[in-house]
């Protein structure tokens, strides 16, 4: 079944030039890391030719020069020590103005002239500010604005004071309760008081046996000849077997 198509393949022949070979070799083509890096080998094979004066080394020169910490400090090292046209260093305007920038940032030299007038200060004792400070300092005290109690400032027998201390002892709880004192180990018996009254009051009426009187109790006689006994007893006789 198989043999036909085995032979069949083997005889099978594209052209060249067809369509889809072309796009195949096309695709190798581009993918392809050796003809991509081709012109560039070719290139390096070839070398080249620069000069030291091209634009592109001397830019690569400046760029160090100035990049260079030695170049770019040499200038400063080469004028260390020669000042020329000033005698000494305060002389110098640079010098002198760094070291007035230095001054005012100290912080002891800044504070100088307050250190040294601080202390003296001349206030007459009967300005305003001091006066006022001093009743200000009266009434803020603790120690004037407290007066203790022994400390009496009225006499003690003017009738507010005499008021006063009666209404202390009736408020005392000593004095309240003195009037107990007495009661202190006397018997008392329940008998006869108000919450034993009470209960006594509360079981009568809750008793059933007061609060209802049996029949065989009332003295009662009946009538008779009283219209409803002469009725019962007709009735009676009507419904009587006998």
């Amino acid at each position: 079944y198989t043999e036909a198509w085995d032979a069949d393949k083997k005889s099978i022949h594209v052209m060249p030039d067809t369509p889809d070979i072309l796009l195949a070799k096309a695709n190798a083509a581009n993918v392809s890391k050796k003809l991509y890096v081709q012109a560039w080998e070719e290139a390096k094979k070839k070398g080249y030719d620069m000069r030291a004066d091209a634009i592109p080394i001397k830019t690569a020169k400046a760029s160090r020069d100035i990049a260079s910490d030695y170049k770019y400090k040499e200038t400063h090292e080469k004028e260390k020590g020669h000042y020329i046209g000033c005698p000494s260093a305060k002389d110098d305007p640079k010098l002198a103005q760094a070291a007035r920038a230095m001054a005012l940032q100290n912080d002891r030299l800044y504070k100088k002239g307050y250190n040294d007038s601080k202390t003296q200060i001349h206030m007459p004792v009967d300005a305003m500010a001091v006066v006022a400070a001093k009743e200000c300092q009266n009434l803020v005290s603790d120690v004037d604005y407290r007066q203790y109690l022994h400390q009496w400032t009225c006499l003690p027998d003017q009738n507010d004071v005499i008021h006063a201390r009666q209404a202390y002892d009736l408020q005392s709880d000593n004095v309240y309760k003195s009037d107990l004192e007495w009661l202190r180990g006397i018997g008392w018996l329940t008998e006869g008081s108000v919450d034993v009254v009470k209960a006594k009051k509360a079981q009568e009426l809750l008793n059933d046996r007061l609060y209802r009187t049996r029949p065989e109790q009332l003295k009662f006689t009946s009538i008779t000849d009283s219209p409803d006994v002469v009725l019962a007893k007709t009735n009676a006789m009507q419904l009587s077997d006998v």
